[in-house]
This record gives structure tokens, sequence and C-alpha cells, in this order.
């Protein structure tokens, strides 16, 4: 499964960007997927996921009610809408594919086999 990523930028506080993530090469609708994100100097954190059966989506605490995952899977995407941004959440952002990732483990980077290459979210004060 391939990856690519692609939305980020520059925005000031308080606005927001649509990341996507589109894939290619496997069953999308059967994968895990997931976002993380590695700010500068830090180790890269998990921060959204959607889960390949009924697509139950999870959030890491300090974006719930801003950050939204979505997947189209007729279109082999997932998405992460990035609401009311905070500096702190300047990275750069990864998405993740996983054929086998279960619910104890989806947070966690070794659940995923699968990465795209990134794309850089800069959030201005």
């Amino acid at each position: 499964v391939q990856l690519q990523a692609s939305g980020g930028g520059l925005v000031q506080a308080g606005g927001s960007l649509r990341l996507s993530c589109a894939a290619s090469g496997g069953t999308f609708r059967t994968y895990t997927v997931a976002w993380f994100r590695q700010a500068p100097g830090k180790e890269r954190m998990f921060v959204a996921a959607s889960r390949r059966s009924g697509g139950a989506t999870y959030y890491e605490d300090s974006v719930k009610g801003r950050f939204i995952i979505s997947r189209d899977n007729a279109k082999n995407t997932v998405y992460l809408q990035l609401n009311s941004l905070k500096p702190e959440d300047t990275a750069v952002y990864y998405c993740a594919a996983s054929s086998v990732a279960i619910l104890s483990s989806l947070r966690q980077e070794v659940a995923y086999a699968y990465w795209g290459q990134g794309t850089q979210v800069t959030v201005s004060s």
C-alpha cells in the first residue's frame, strides 16, 4: 500500500486545514487508517484513527472536538479536518495504514506497516 499525504500549509491560530491521504495498491476499506504528528524536537504522536470495521474513530485528547478524521472508501482516501488550530498543533502530519491493527494498539506507531511521507502544518500565533 502506498500513501500520499497532502493539504498542509501555513495558517493563523483559529484557522482550519484539511489534510488528505490517498492510498493505492491495497484494499483500502479493510485497513485501519490513522494520522500521527511529529513536532520539532519531539517524538511522533498519535492524533486520530478510523477503524476498518464499522469506521469507529478515536482521537488523542488534545484534538478531541477540534479535529475530525473521515474516510471515503470509494476514493481510497482518508481526511483529517483540523479546526480551531493552535500554535502547538504545528508539526509534520503523517498518515498510516494497517491491515491488522486492533483496538488495543491503534494508537501505537508499531501497529502500522504503511506510512505516507508527511505534510507540514504550521500554525502562527
